[in-house]
């Protein structure tokens, strides 16, 4: 995964946060179900990613047993 997949995920949970604590503090149900859904969303992605990184090297592993043979 890139930092730069990593900045963007951590933006886009950040602001979530921001989204919901304004929604709990104007009392505006919708926009704090919506902050909270946009964490959700960033942390799957971030989750996403992080399935990505471990099959790679798994992947990698794999291969360099099989070269070292």
């Amino acid at each position: 995964m890139s930092a730069a997949d990593d900045i963007k995920n951590a933006a886009e949970k950040a602001a979530g946060k921001v989204k919901e604590g304004v929604g709990k503090l104007t009392d505006n149900e919708r926009l704090e179900t919506e902050g909270q859904a946009d964490q959700v969303k960033a942390s799957t992605k971030q989750a996403g990613e992080n399935v990505k990184d471990a099959a790679q090297k798994t992947g990698d592993s794999v291969r360099d047993a099989f070269d070292k043979k």
